[in-house]
């Protein structure tokens, strides 16, 4: 018994005298990424219908009046796209919407919300929260 606690005691030995390893760096919660809210104000948009938000042509989210979506997005270049989604005469339609675009910075929180202009959807940029 004595023999088997030595020898366990020995192969102990080398994992007792590692070098501890180096800490990880700490990183803020959000840091290298961007926040984009969109919200959908209730008089804004005064259709029933749902809108449709497409980030980089692939649909992210669907806003019933009232609602809102948050994304954390990496810094760069964002492509935008809005319509109207549902059934009847709120069905997509086959041609290609207008989109924006976006540049973000990593650490900011970007706040827009969804109107109706002459020229279709859009978004506007909504007052930043203090």
């Amino acid at each position: 018994m004595r023999l088997l606690c030595s020898a366990l005691a020995l192969l102990m030995a080398p994992l007792a005298q590692a070098e501890p390893m180096a800490p990880l760096p700490s990183t803020s919660q959000g840091e290298g990424y961007a926040v984009l809210i969109v919200s959908r104000e209730r008089l804004e948009v005064a259709t029933t219908c749902e809108v449709a938000l497409y980030l980089h042509d692939q649909m992210a989210a669907r806003l019933h009046q009232g609602q809102s979506v948050s994304f954390n997005l990496p810094p760069g270049k964002v492509s935008l796209r809005l319509g109207l989604t549902g059934t009847g005469p709120c069905q997509d339609g086959i041609n290609q919407l207008a989109g924006q675009s976006l540049e973000l910075q990593a650490g900011e929180v970007r706040r827009y919300r969804i109107a109706m202009g002459s020229d279709g959807l859009r978004l506007h940029a909504a007052p930043t929260l203090n």
